[in-house]
């Protein structure tokens, strides 16, 4: 079925969904990296009530934010058009609503694995300002870490001396994983 170790912009060619064991039409990744179709899991969504997130039917993890894989499809099929509206509506619901800090460190691998696919893709690009944004906040996390001036010194502290650090480089990448999913929600969620 689908694995969770791997998150990407397409599914893998080998794969099924994991709901229809079929092919995958109109391909969606949730925030946990498992695959679906488009229609499956607006079905299974739609199973439940609709005024809370579906989870996962693989690891049962609420589902945040659906992202459609890039169709090569006829754009003027109205099936294809009802499921990306159906898409839209469910990450407009369930995308913008405040997570906890444990949903945010679940999801902090699938955000950055992602983000950093797509500065790798020359396909897809990513607005001027997020980028230059995202380039300075790792420049001026870059330059604590490395700088001899701490908050807790190591030279003072030993190890105990790197814990700001690290809670540095945390707050930075939890940041770019939120601006990098607020990003993602107004390409496909229609905000």
């Amino acid at each position: 079925m689908s694995s969770s170790s791997s998150a990407s912009a397409v599914p893998p060619e080998d794969d099924v969904c994991s709901v229809c064991h079929d092919r995958f039409r109109i391909p969606c990744q949730a925030n946990c990296s498992h695959w679906f179709c488009g229609e499956c899991i607006i079905r299974v969504w739609h199973h439940g009530p609709a005024v809370q997130a579906c989870k996962c039917p693989i690891c049962r993890r609420l589902i945040n934010l659906l992202v459609p894989a890039p169709l090569s499809e006829q754009e003027d099929d109205p099936q294809l058009h009802r499921i990306l509206g159906e898409i839209q509506h469910y990450n407009c619901i369930f995308g913008g609503a405040p997570r906890s800090l444990t949903q945010r460190l679940q999801d902090l691998p699938f955000f950055i694995r992602r983000l950093f696919r797509e500065l790798m893709d020359p396909q897809r690009t990513l607005p001027l300002v997020f980028r230059a944004r995202m380039m300075m906040m790792v420049a001026l996390s870059a330059i604590y870490v490395l700088s001899p001036v701490d908050i807790l010194p190591e030279s003072v502290l030993g190890l105990f001396g790197f814990v700001d650090d690290l809670l540095i480089l945390l707050i930075v990448f939890l940041h770019l994983a939120a601006v990098y999913r607020s990003l993602l929600l107004y390409r496909h969620g229609g905000q």
